[in-house]
């Protein structure tokens, strides 16, 4: 059984690699199954949750699964939605994506769906506010499935990332908060946490999420680093300079890294210095899957070599 499962809504992908050209790059996305990949990546046992469309696009994912030792053995297979997609356009403001996802087979995934055994054997579940935004159905199933992992003494990874597109500010800032009170470890970005707390300095927003309850807080800073707070200390990790194409997926490759050095036993700011470099090297190339680095590269990468 996987140590670490993830659980949520995969998107097949299409990133513009030329801004303004019509040219795209087919690569897969989702912000769990990229933390899934991460993870298997750098040597973690991890499995995936999700329900995916009776459609070549949902082929082509069971295929990258199993080519990156990520198990999906129990993956649900639905003929009453699609396998979503995403298309991730670039500005001088960054990166941006639009979404066909409307009625998608894992937005129908549902409480009753989940492998509770499966579940319940792994050492972390790791979801996000995608995984409850996209319906309603989804947003339970997540829930159920942290009560699963709570009941059986394991642990609850949660990621914020925040969608406006899929609902308002008071839906997300009441569903999120009511699952960072039952997950152990918080890893929200700075864009999302001001958003969302109504605060602006890292410290006030690492202490609001310690006060909900988790027990680390692992606030992702972009390029400027990461901000690392348990109760009892914190640490600020400074960013890494590389040469950055494409920021896509950089906060997933975070959370996959990181709870995959928090499994193997690491401190959470020794895991999170991993993980630091891990998303920035993850940004030197395009699209959210191909570019996150093996262990090898990030070992060699925080040993200047």
């Amino acid at each position: 059984m996987p140590s670490l499962i993830c659980l949520g809504e995969p998107m097949v992908e299409f990133n513009q690699t030329t801004p303004g050209e019509p040219n795209w790059l087919q690569g897969f996305g989702g912000d769990t199954s990229n933390a899934a990949i991460a993870a298997a990546r750098q040597g973690a046992s991890v499995g995936y949750l999700t329900a995916l469309g009776e459609d070549p696009f949902g082929d082509l994912f069971i295929d990258l699964w199993r080519r990156e030792g990520v198990d999906c053995s129990r993956v649900q297979r639905r003929s009453d939605g699609h396998t979503g997609a995403v298309f991730v356009t670039h500005d001088a403001r960054g990166h941006h994506f639009s979404f066909m996802r409307k009625g998608s087979a894992s937005s129908r995934f549902a409480a009753s769906d989940l492998p509770r055994d499966y579940l319940a054997a792994a050492d972390i579940l790791q979801l996000s506010g995608i995984s409850q935004a996209i319906s309603d159905v989804a947003r339970d199933a997540c829930f159920a499935a942290i009560d699963v992992m709570k009941t059986a003494g394991k642990r609850v990874a949660y990621d914020t990332n925040l969608r406006l597109r899929l609902w308002s500010v008071e839906d997300a800032r009441d569903v999120m908060h009511a699952a960072m009170k039952r997950v152990d470890i918080a890893l929200p970005s700075l864009d999302d946490a001001r958003v969302m707390t109504g605060l602006d300095e890292p410290d006030a927003i690492a202490d609001f999420y310690l006060r909900l309850g988790p027990a680390i807080v692992a606030l992702k800073m972009g390029k400027d680093g990461a901000l690392v707070a348990t109760p009892d200390q914190r640490r600020r990790l400074a960013g890494h300079t590389v040469e950055a194409l494409d920021a896509t997926g950089a906060g997933d490759t975070f959370d996959g890294a990181f709870l995959t050095r928090i499994l193997a036993g690491d401190s959470p700011f020794d895991a999170a210095r991993y993980a630091n470099a891990a998303a920035a090297l993850s940004t030197t190339g395009y699209g959210a899957v191909a570019p996150i680095p093996t262990r090898q590269r990030v070992e060699s990468f925080l040993a200047g070599r």
